[in-house]
């Protein structure tokens, strides 16, 4: 069907005469209402799942431009991946109508500027509940259905009818084109929320599964990077995320300034690596076992690939006088779009940052504690979002001692990014408190150093654990959510 704004077809490239435009744009005002004039049913949602916006013109799915996680980022089409920058949980606003709410960025669909235009700009942007990233959910045929935006009464579509990747998405007067219809592909099936009666072994893994501090994103075309401790931090990839091949290291060349830390050793630990706006962030610790002269680092690539990165500098270091330890690593981007760094271990526990986001370092100077034993064993911290809340995850009790670690997986909850955390029973981490999320058992010793991944088939708990022979391996598992927004690992 052919839109008519004028005797000119929008860019010109088609001329038709102002008789003939009349008598279009009649027909197409009768096909309106007699569309109008059916019933609206509302397709089924499972608010608990994610989905994948398949448009009908296209085949291309309704993506958050570049993994990009900031306010004001546009949305386009692309092929599709099931990355977690294409997928999109439903939040109900009442009425019958919904927000769609990025699981990458935790940001929603947004109509630019409340605009009641056609062809305004849709973006993502903080979740306000505003009418303006509210849709009503309308079936068409055939599985799909149309998003019409609760502000303005228009349709979502792709503009112009683009097959291209990086086409437009705006919002126009509903003529239930085929670029108005959305396939809701949902995901992995409904999430568990009893846990099992015993802890799982971990999934099938093959390939390079020998990893130390492992922790993983996932690249626009789908595939998985993975980077670990070792000497230059080692890299591993993946296509499927269980056969998994190695892939250098992130600086083969060594790492000279680090070794004021390292007492001139090229092993660096501790990696986190995330993907956002077409760059690799990449935070990593030096230091040497029993000291706290510590520095946490920052590299960025635009690849991921060994010998791409660059040397972005010290972020924060810890010294001998500090009760504090600057290790173990973990970005943060808060429902605000705020960078935060949440690090430590031992000593008086896990500390937290601010960082800018324009330059990955640190905004200013205050240091929040956000979990601790009284200097008890307790690191390698990742925070989590889920639901409203943020989840920070802690090992507890000691690693890399081999088939005799006592590494075990731990969590508390919290609504602000900065705490306060607490424990299932309410007890404060920074007294100590944490969950059980998963322990040693059998052959499977001391699992630990954990990270979450956002995946199409749900949420995925990688972390290390180690042989009866002593061996560090790579673990993966799917994470579920009791009824109480529990995470168990299944």
């Amino acid at each position: 069907m052919v839109r008519l704004l004028s005797p000119t077809f929008r860019s010109g490239r088609w001329q038709v005469s102002t008789a003939v435009t009349l008598i279009l744009v009649a027909l197409l005002a009768l096909c309106q209402s007699v569309v109008s004039a059916g019933p609206a049913h509302a397709a089924t949602i499972d608010t608990n799942a994610s989905y994948v916006l398949v448009n009908r013109n296209s085949g291309k799915a309704l993506d958050v431009y570049n993994m990009a996680t900031n306010d004001g980022a546009p949305l386009v089409q692309w092929a599709r991946n099931d990355g977690a920058w294409q997928q999109w949980q439903f939040v109900d606003s009442g009425g019958g109508y919904y927000r769609l709410r990025s699981r990458h960025s935790g940001k929603v669909v947004d109509i630019s500027g409340r605009s009641t235009a056609d062809g305004a700009d849709v973006i993502q942007y903080t979740d306000t509940n505003g009418a303006n990233q509210q849709f009503r959910i309308v079936d068409t045929d055939s599985g799909y259905v149309k998003l019409i935006n609760r502000n303005s009464g228009k349709a979502l579509e792709v503009w112009e009818w683009s097959t291209a990747d990086g086409g437009r998405i705006s919002q126009y007067t509903d003529l239930s084109g085929a670029n108005q219809q959305w396939q809701l592909v949902k995901l992995g099936g409904s999430t568990p929320t009893t846990p099992p009666a015993s802890y799982p072994n971990p999934g099938t893994v093959n390939g390079d599964i020998s990893v130390h501090d492992p922790e993983v994103t996932k690249r626009p075309d789908g595939t998985y990077l993975l980077a670990y401790t070792g000497n230059g931090i080692l890299l591993k990839t993946s296509a499927d995320r269980t056969t998994w091949r190695n892939a250098g290291a992130a600086f083969p060349g060594g790492a000279s300034w680090t070794h004021a830390y390292t007492n001139g050793s090229n092993t660096l630990w501790a990696p986190d690596i995330t993907y956002v706006n077409g760059t690799y962030y990449m935070y990593y610790a030096a230091s040497t076992f029993g000291s706290n002269h510590s520095g946490i680092f920052l590299a960025t690539s635009t690849t991921g690939a060994s010998g791409s990165w660059t040397n972005q500098g010290l972020v924060i270091e810890s010294t001998t006088s500090d009760n504090w330890n600057a290790i173990d690593p973990n970005l943060i981007t808060d429902d605000q779009g705020r960078w935060w760094l949440d690090f430590g271990s031992f000593w008086s526990g896990i500390k937290m940052v601010q960082l800018n986001p324009a330059t990955g370092k640190r905004l200013d100077t205050t240091i929040r504690s956000i979990s601790g034993r009284n200097g008890g064993a307790t690191e390698a911290p990742f925070i989590y979002r889920h639901g409203g809340y943020y989840y920070q995850f802690v090992s507890f009790d000691l690693c890399c001692k081999g088939a005799s670690s006592t590494y075990r997986i731990m969590v508390g909850r919290s609504t602000s990014v900065t705490g306060p955390y607490t424990d299932r029973n309410g007890t404060a981490m920074t007294s100590g408190g944490g969950t059980q999320v998963l322990a040693g058992h059998g052959s499977i010793h001391g699992p630990g150093h954990q990270a979450v991944l956002a995946d199409n088939d749900g949420d995925i708990l990688f972390y290390h654990w180690y042989a009866d022979d002593g061996s560090s391996r790579l673990g993966i598992n799917k994470l579920g959510w009791d009824s109480a927004g529990w995470p168990f690992v299944y």
